[in-house]
């Protein structure tokens, strides 16, 4: 058995001053699968910190993780462990390309799927404290409505709904932020259209879903952009990377760029848009108390 990491690759020169929490939280989800949500996670991940941020992601597709293989990175312990009691949260933190920091998931785990509300404060408490350490939390949640996806997107200040052109897509995005408006409150959203053949595609896009959302749930969804359909993408994906990292010069990885220039701008909401993000707030600031 392998010794217990005592060392976190957080450095102390990169910690917040006592009771400051400042950490901008992004879940990033998607109602359905094949989105691709975890590429466009690690590639903004990537171009947020070559904007000068200290940027940590939270892989929560718990059971189907799979961040830590598309970055070419290999996890000695996952937060399997860390619910199992036998590691923290900072002892399995990995440092990614770029200097990003992960905190990988298992994989083929169908138990963690669903946490127990134990399970649920442990993570919380613990990654409010690493986040506090961050400029931004990056969340990449599972695909679909289960109560760990509801969980983590309405524990963040915001809830980027990642979208393709394809109708089951638009489907699926719809009934997840109808289940965050009507079970967790939640009355904001952005929303970015992954794999659009061209931004007229991705305004159409985001028009059909914005007047659903409008007209039967009275919520407001805001267009973040789009990243267009690259073969750049996949070209990177093979070689284990993110396309941000492998080729910077492609379309989506100018995309990423722009986005990421755009999220460094976002303003701190002052009003949680949950009531779980509530109690998350509360944590980090007892953490950092």
């Amino acid at each position: 058995m392998q010794p217990r990491t005592k060392q976190s690759v957080l450095m102390p020169d990169e910690a917040r001053p006592a009771g400051e929490s400042s950490t901008q939280v992004i879940a990033v989800s998607s109602g359905k699968g094949g989105v691709g949500k975890t590429n466009v996670v690690a590639n903004l991940a990537i171009a947020l910190t070559k904007a000068g941020k200290r940027v940590l992601i939270l892989d929560a597709d718990l059971g189907l993780g799979n961040l830590d293989v598309l970055l070419g990175l290999v996890p000695q312990y996952t937060i399997e462990n860390v619910l199992a009691g036998t590691h923290t949260l900072d002892e399995i933190v990995l440092k990614g390309p770029a200097g990003i920091h992960v905190l990988p998931a298992s994989s083929g785990v169908p138990q963690l799927t669903a946490l127990t509300e134990s399970q649920q404060v442990v993570i919380q408490e613990q990654l409010a404290q690493l986040a506090g350490e961050m400029d931004v939390l990056l969340i990449d949640t599972g695909a679909g409505i289960s109560p760990t996806v509801t969980f983590f997107a309405s524990s963040a200040d915001e809830t980027m709904v990642i979208v393709s052109p394809e109708p089951t897509s638009l489907t699926d995005a719809y009934a997840l932020i109808k289940v965050l408006a009507r079970q967790y409150r939640e009355r904001r959203f952005k929303v970015l259209v992954n794999q659009a053949k061209s931004p007229r595609e991705a305004s159409e896009v985001f028009g059909k879903l914005d007047v659903a959302v409008d007209r039967f749930l009275h919520v407001a969804i805001e267009f973040v952009g789009s990243i267009p359909y690259d073969d750049y993408v996949h070209m990177a994906v093979m070689q284990q990377k993110a396309v941000f990292e492998a080729f910077p010069d492609a379309p989506s990885s100018q995309a990423f760029r722009k986005i990421a220039q755009q999220i460094v701008q976002w303003p701190k909401p002052g009003l949680p848009k949950s009531s779980v993000q509530l109690i998350w707030q509360r944590s980090a600031i007892h953490a950092g108390n």
